[in-house]
């Protein structure tokens, strides 16, 4: 099947070895998902195993690519410099490892409203496609993303997936997410749960955790109270500040379903200031499960997104978008993941105790 392996390997090598076609190869270490999975898994072990590594200036003269992404941040708000929300950041390694896999180059960046993305990177032949993460309110949004369709720019974006997107999206299924932390907080006993975010079709991702927790509210017979809904942004100042709202507000509640954690940590605190302990006054739950939400104090009952899925998932519909124009929305499961904010995990653990003297 092919010539023998020789010297320096090449792909043709490894096609000898895994018993396939030199194209075959070619295609399964660039990622094509018309290479089942077992073929591609076999090509890229004796990969591996021979040290092979892609010849990326051939690859790019045959196929006039970059071999390159180029990962686009939305700025966000954030208490340090970073101006990244940090469930992004998280995300981050996942897409680097997936391309690292692919043999890509991946290019990061912050992507504004007035810039023009496609001119930066794919049509200066920079990047093959873009990977945006982020976006501030969908309405301002979504004409940005009619001109990139318009003028042909290959793109996926992270965000809410509805059969009205534009052009390729990968997302949580934040409907069946936020079901989910409904369900969670009414098998608890809670019936008066107050939502933080701005639940609205600027913000679709948060509109639809809040549909989530509503319909599992009405399916247990518990009519949700637009009294308890209160508008924040991905940061905990907004948190705060709504917690706040409710706090000073007439109608009680015993239960919060916040739209990302740092909404919720910054809940906790307004909580916390007023004298409400968490969860026996008030249960909460968050959404991310970013790395601060396990060290909070209780530490935070969250919903947890795919990172490992999101990174897979964004690179397969940004190269079916590439190599053939196809428009994917892919859907990722979250999964609730329990701690002492709900009376139901784990607590935080215990400081370290200073040395005790010799007597």
């Amino acid at each position: 099947m092919g010539r023998q392996p020789t010297g320096k390997p090449t792909s043709f090598d490894i096609a000898y070895l895994a018993g396939v076609s030199q194209p075959t190869v070619s295609r399964a270490l660039r990622g094509d998902r018309a290479v089942s999975q077992k073929t591609r898994e076999r090509i890229e072990r004796i990969a591996r195993e021979l040290n092979y590594t892609v010849d990326k200036n051939a690859s790019s003269l045959r196929s006039q690519r970059a071999n390159t992404i180029a990962l686009l941040f939305f700025e966000d708000p954030t208490a340090d410099d970073s101006n990244i929300n940090p469930f992004f950041l998280s995300m981050l390694g996942s897409i680097t490892r997936e391309c690292a896999n692919r043999g890509l180059d991946l290019l990061i960046s912050f992507q504004r409203m007035e810039d023009d993305w496609h001119v930066k990177y794919q049509d200066s032949h920079r990047a093959d496609g873009l990977i945006l993460l982020g976006y501030g309110d969908y309405t301002a949004y979504e004409q940005r993303l009619e001109q990139l369709v318009a003028q042909g720019t290959h793109f996926v974006r992270w965000g809410s997936v509805r059969e009205d997107n534009i052009g390729p999206t990968v997302g949580s299924d934040n409907f069946g997410a936020g079901r989910q932390a409904g369900e969670h907080l009414l098998s608890l006993g809670r019936r008066k749960i107050a939502f933080l975010g701005d639940a609205d079709e600027g913000y679709p991702e948060f509109a639809d955790r809040y549909a989530g927790c509503c319909a599992a509210m009405r399916a247990a017979g518990v009519e949700p109270d637009k009294a308890l809904r209160r508008d924040a942004l991905t940061n905990e100042a907004d948190g705060y500040s709504a917690a706040r709202s409710l706090i000073d507000g007439p109608a009680s509640f015993d239960a919060i379903f916040a739209a990302s954690d740092l909404i919720a940590i910054g809940a906790m605190r307004a909580l916390a200031e007023a004298g409400l302990s968490v969860p026996a006054d008030v249960a909460i739950v968050g959404f991310d499960d970013i790395p601060a939400a396990g060290h909070t104090s209780p530490p935070l009952t969250t919903l947890m997104q795919d990172i490992r899925g999101a990174g897979t998932a964004l690179l397969d519909v940004l190269t079916e978008a590439i190599e053939s124009d196809a428009i994917t929305r892919r859907q990722l499961p979250a999964r609730l993941v329990v701690r002492a904010s709900t009376g139901t995990g784990p607590a935080a653990p215990a400081p370290p105790q200073p040395p005790v003297p010799p007597a």
